[in-house]
């Protein structure tokens, strides 16, 4: 349950992220801002479930905590929020070539970081905190 709506969300933000792309390698610098806004909200959010309701939870159900695959995966947060900071400078100086650039780059992360948590983290989770699944689930989408 848990897993497949983390997997799904992770999906609808690549498909966000490729009409970003998409736009601005058409050139069109107001599609791109648009589409990037959509996207960049949805995987702030995306990422907000993990680490306010998922990693917490996973962490006192494992006793994991500063350690293991939420470290790992909190650390890579950062990374994509330096790099959406990027493209958000390269999307205000309409600097596309930037934009597309620090995108190639994320892009690459996200990937990595997806298959991560769908091969390793979601699983280790849904095993972990079965018992809870519904509620967390609520509890995520509520952010």
């Amino acid at each position: 349950m848990l897993a497949k709506f983390l997997t799904e969300d992770h999906r609808d933000c690549d498909d966000q992220f490729a009409r970003a792309e998409a736009a601005a390698s058409d050139g069109d610098v107001a599609a791109a801002r648009a589409a990037f806004a959509e996207f960049e909200a949805n995987l702030a959010h995306h990422l907000e479930m993990e680490e306010r309701v998922l990693f917490p939870e996973f962490e006192q159900a494992t006793g994991m905590h500063g350690v293991g695959p939420t470290a790992v995966m909190r650390m890579e947060h950062e990374q994509m929020r330096s790099l959406l900071g990027q493209m958000q400078g390269a999307l205000a100086a309409e600097d596309l070539d930037s934009f597309l650039g620090a995108g190639e780059t994320l892009n690459v992360l996200i990937q990595q970081h997806n298959m991560k948590e769908e091969h390793m983290l979601y699983p280790m989770a849904e095993q972990a905190l079965a018992a809870s699944a519904g509620p967390l689930l609520e509890r995520m989408q509520a952010l």
